[in-house]
């Protein structure tokens, strides 16, 4: 029987580095995947854009979690799985999945991996980006206006209204759980 994957959880705020962390651990260890909580986000598609662009994407309401932990232990139980696809231009999931192959190791990565209890108990290495609010803010900006095409407008807009309130009751204390803590981002 082949061994239990390792599981590996990044988190942290948008913008703190989690992305860059994940996707350096995958390069640096062969044979390991990764699970964005990006791609489980709700689909919208039976809302308005107009009423897509208004709901709070950094609440724990926004993502189909129960979804990742059907996925994640499908993979820890050596089965592929058909992970969704989101699209952050629509606010909807596309219509096509990926294939996902079992890996030993599986690296979870995303803003409140650590805040749902079932996904916390999945994973063996829990590991926290911490990064300061500007730096996180200054990152998520570039990201949002250069590959989302959003308005300098509606990213400050949503950071001061959902981003940075969210990540305070949400993401920041879930920091507890973590066994590394990463400063200064990834």
């Amino acid at each position: 029987m082949p061994k239990t994957p390792l599981i590996i959880g990044v988190a942290g705020g948008s913008g703190s580095g989690k992305t860059t962390l994940a996707l350096n651990l995958n390069e640096a260890i062969s044979n390991s995947v990764i699970l964005s909580h990006d791609y489980y986000y709700k689909d919208n598609s039976n809302i308005s854009f107009e009423e897509r662009v208004t709901i709070n994407y950094d609440h724990p309401n926004a993502f189909d979690t129960d979804l990742m932990v059907e996925d994640l232990k499908k993979l820890r139980n050596h089965e592929s799985i058909d992970r969704p696809e989101y699209s952050f231009i629509t606010h909807t999931r596309e219509k096509h999945t990926v294939k996902v192959d079992p890996c030993p190791v599986i690296i979870v990565e995303g803003l409140l991996i650590f805040d749902h209890p079932d996904l916390l108990d999945l994973m063996d290495i829990k590991i926290f980006v911490d990064s300061d609010d500007d730096i996180r803010f200054i990152r998520r900006m570039m990201r949002d206006v250069k590959k989302r095409g959003r308005t300098v407008d509606s990213v400050v807009e949503q950071y001061m209204h959902t981003v940075k309130p969210m990540f305070h009751q949400f993401i920041e204390p879930t920091k507890r759980y973590a066994d590394i803590i990463v400063t200064r981002g990834g």
